[in-house]
C-alpha cells in the first residue's frame, strides 16, 4: 500500500463532483442584484441547468446574459451534511433547446425533483410555463477543502466524470454505514498512530480519501497502485485497504 499523500484536484475530479451536485444561487454578473437561490441540476456535459418559475426574477432574462451559478456537492456522516466542494460556473444562460429538454430534464430530475421540472417540459411550446435555462461555461472556480483553482471551459468540458463515480458511491455509503471500525483500524495501522472517528470521504478510481474528524477534519488521501478501471476491482481495492494490518 502507497504511502497516504494529500489529495489534488483534477478536471476529472471537478466534473465528478459537478455530477453530484445541485445549484444553490444565481448571480447576474455586472449587476448590484445580489445572488438568488437557485435550484436545477448538471447535465451530461458538465453545465448547469436552471429551472426558473414565472414568479422568480430571472424569468424574462434575455439568452447570452452572464451568470455564476454557485454548486454545491455535500455529503452525509452520520447527523452531520458536510461541503464536499463549491463550484462557481461562470457563463452565458441560454433556453434549453426544444429537441435537448426531454433529455436534459431526465438528466438533472435526481438533483432537482420538483414538479415544475416536469411542467416546463410540458408547456415547453407555449413559453408560458416553468423555464430550463443552462449556462455555456466560461470558467469554472473550485474550491474543495484546502484546494481551489480555475478550470476554463475547455479543460472541464474537455473532462469527463470519474467513469466509476456511481458504484464508487454505493461503496462509499456501505464502508461508513458498516464498517468504520474496520477503517479506522486500518488507517491507524497505515499511519502508526490511533484514529479515531474515521469515514470514507471520497472514492474513485485513483485511490480513496479518508476523513479524520468532523469539525477540524485531516484528509488522507491513499492512492491506488494504478488506475481502477473497473469496479470489481475497485471493490476489491476497498476490501484490501479495510483488511489493512
Amino acid at each position: 500500500m502507497p504511502h497516504p499523500v494529500t489529495a489534488a484536484p483534477t478536471p476529472e475530479r471537478v466534473r465528478t463532483l459537478a455530477a453530484t451536485a445541485a445549484p444553490t444561487h444565481v448571480s447576474l454578473v455586472g449587476t448590484s442584484r445580489p445572488a438568488m437561490p437557485a435550484k436545477g441540476g448538471v447535465d451530461g456535459a458538465g453545465r448547469p441547468v436552471l429551472l426558473v418559475l414565472p414568479e422568480d426574477p430571472l424569468y424574462g432574462i434575455s439568452d447570452e446574459s452572464v451568470v455564476t451559478v454557485d454548486l454545491t456537492a455535500s455529503r452525509s456522516l452520520g447527523d452531520h451534511e458536510l461541503s464536499r466542494g463549491l463550484l462557481k460556473v461562470q457563463g452565458w444562460v441560454q433556453a434549453v433547446p426544444a429537441d435537448e429538454a426531454r433529455e436534459t430534464t431526465v438528466a438533472i430530475a435526481e438533483r432537482c425533483p420538483d414538479e415544475a421540472l416536469f411542467e416546463a417540459l410540458e408547456t415547453l411550446e407555449t413559453a408560458t410555463g416553468p423555464r430550463l435555462l443552462r449556462v455555456d461555461v466560461g470558467r469554472v472556480i473550485y474550491l474543495t477543502g484546502p484546494e481551489s483553482g480555475v478550470l476554463d471551459a475547455e479543460e472541464y468540458l474537455d473532462a469527463t466524470p470519474d467513469p466509476l463515480w456511481g458504484e464508487a458511491e454505493r461503496m462509499l455509503h456501505h464502508v461508513n454505514n458498516a464498517h468504520r471500525g474496520q477503517l479506522e483500524t486500518a488507517l491507524g495501522s497505515l499511519l502508526a498512530a490511533p484514529v479515531a472517528e474515521a469515514w470514507l470521504w471520497e472514492l474513485d478510481r485513483f485511490g480513496a480519501t479518508v476523513r479524520s474528524g468532523i469539525d477540524d477534519p485531516t484528509l488522507i488521501r491513499l492512492p491506488w497502485p494504478a488506475p481502477i478501471t473497473d469496479a470489481r476491482s475497485l471493490e476489491h481495492a476497498v476490501r484490501c485497504l479495510l483488511c489493512h494490518h
